[in-house]
């Protein structure tokens, strides 16, 4: 399968206290083959049981995944994003994630939604736990927690569970080898445990 190609062997880098794969899925390097993102987009979709009413992802990385199932799931698309502007109905929630601490910006979901949310990449899971956080501050219930890829070394999956209880399904699942700074996938589609 492609994701799996895609990030077998992939190099890793140093970021912050973790290793961040760079590969075409996540990072359009090189570029982003569409049978690539069809792939992932068919496979998370077969993954999931999307009954809600909308569907919430971050504008980084995951926006181009959750773009095309929103489409192929004809499910309204809420976007959350790293910097703040002049919108009415938006929620603030802060986030600690891999990568950035500060707040994000939450956009399009009501009272009494019934949200999935997708991602690309669940590492130690402080993005998702700022999604879910706002999902819940709008009133709204997370029914479903859907991911391309699961680092597991990093326990995000451990952390969403405890904290919300709530089970994260991701396509694959991958470990980094710090001394060779190469990715390797050790499992396929299935419900993180």
């Amino acid at each position: 399968m492609l994701l799996e190609q895609v990030y077998e062997n992939a190099p890793a880098v140093q970021s912050g206290k973790h290793f961040t794969t760079i590969n075409e899925f996540t990072d359009q390097q090189p570029a982003l083959r569409p049978e690539v993102l069809l792939e992932v987009r068919d496979r998370l979709c077969g993954l999931g049981a999307f009954s809600a009413d909308k569907l919430l992802v971050e504008e980084d990385k995951g926006a181009i995944l959750g773009a095309v199932v929103a489409i192929m799931k004809r499910l309204p698309l809420a976007v959350a994003r790293w910097y703040s502007y002049d919108l009415t109905h938006s929620l603030t929630v802060p986030i600690a994630s891999e990568y950035f601490a500060g707040k994000l910006y939450v956009n399009g979901i009501s009272p009494g939604d019934r949200v999935v949310i997708v991602d690309d990449t669940i590492s130690t899971g402080g993005t998702l736990a700022a999604l879910i956080d706002a999902v819940q501050s709008a009133g709204a219930l997370v029914v479903e927690v859907l991911v391309a890829v699961e680092k597991v070394d990093n326990r995000g999956s451990e952390l969403i569970r405890s904290r919300f209880g709530l089970e994260v399904k991701s396509l694959i699942q991958v470990t980094i080898d710090p001394s060779l700074r190469r990715t390797r996938v050790v499992s396929n589609s299935r419900q993180a445990a």
